[in-house]
């Protein structure tokens, strides 16, 4: 009998990797950005979603101007009094160049899950999630514990969300959410980066079809695609009368029952489980690889 995928056990290890993470972010009050910085984010795949989330939450926290980019996309003319990175490998090609660009121009952190990597002696400062890090190509546990330390950070009662993840990773997934064929997942302020990884989430582990979109958006052109193959997942709180448009075309409409990154979890388990009845791994899926590592340029 073949082995379970590890993503079981890193999904399902995510409340007490959590739990964790708040105890780093009191450890690393130091490190992490401070109220009124100029803040950048970087991170590919993953990681850029999770930056994404992040910098929605810190700026509308008033916590100051906070951007996310994709790391090969970070403007390298612009200044920022801090330069965070998230990468869970710490041997992106395109983190560490960026890294060693910004060397010495402005303050750089890095939050990743390998206290060995490149990336500890790229950049200025390190926080090791190295109890979040994971054997599957397809990331779960990483990309929610850094949030998790993130919004601890930023002062969030993570306690209550905790609890609601440990309720996650066992129930029960809506009835008929398997069957459907293409999937839409719908996002305001910071949970728009969550919708970015839900998408993402169901093209690595099961190859589905899977769309992400702010919420308001959707109107303008994507719900023509929707009927009774869809499903339509809002991580945050629907806007008046959008689900009601939703489910006028048949398709399957999904509001959140919790925190929004309990939402993600359901979702993690979704993907898993699609990737089960079409027979593939998830673990290791098709063209991808743990860590995107490019060929170094001669000259």
């Amino acid at each position: 009998m073949d082995p379970e995928p590890f993503i079981h056990a890193e999904l399902s290890s995510q409340p007490d990797c959590w739990r964790r993470a708040v105890e780093v972010a009191a450890e690393s009050k130091g490190l992490l950005p401070r109220e009124g910085e100029r803040v950048a984010v970087v991170g590919c795949g993953t990681s850029w979603f999770m930056a994404q989330a992040y910098a929605s939450l810190r700026e509308s926290a008033g916590q100051g101007e906070t951007d996310a980019f994709a790391a090969s996309e970070f403007p390298r003319g612009r200044r920022y009094d801090r330069l965070l990175a998230i990468t869970r490998s710490g041997t992106t090609t395109e983190v560490l160049t960026l890294l060693d660009a910004m060397r010495g121009r402005q303050p750089t952190l890095v939050v990743t899950g390998d206290p060995g990597s490149a990336v500890v002696g790229a950049a200025d400062q390190t926080i090791v999630l190295d109890f979040a890090d994971e054997r599957s190509v397809v990331q779960t546990r990483f990309a929610t514990t850094t949030l998790a330390l993130l919004r601890a950070a930023l002062g969030h009662d993570l306690g209550p969300v905790i609890t609601q993840a440990g309720e996650a990773v066992v129930a029960e997934l809506p009835p008929g959410l398997l069957e459907r064929t293409q999937f839409t997942f719908l996002g305001t302020g910071w949970t728009v980066g969550l919708a970015n990884e839900a998408a993402l989430k169901l093209r690595e582990a099961c190859s589905a079809w899977a769309e992400a979109y702010p919420a308001m958006e959707y109107r303008h052109g994507p719900i023509s695609i929707t009927d009774a193959r869809s499903a339509v997942w809002f991580l945050a709180p629907p806007p008046a009368t959008l689900p009601e448009e939703v489910a006028a075309t048949r398709a399957l409409v999904l509001t959140p029952t919790g925190d929004p990154m309990t939402e993600l979890v359901k979702v993690q388990r979704l993907a898993v489980a699609l990737a089960t009845a079409k027979g593939l791994d998830p673990d290791r899926p098709r063209n991808l690889s743990r860590s995107v590592i490019l060929p170094s340029r001669p000259g």
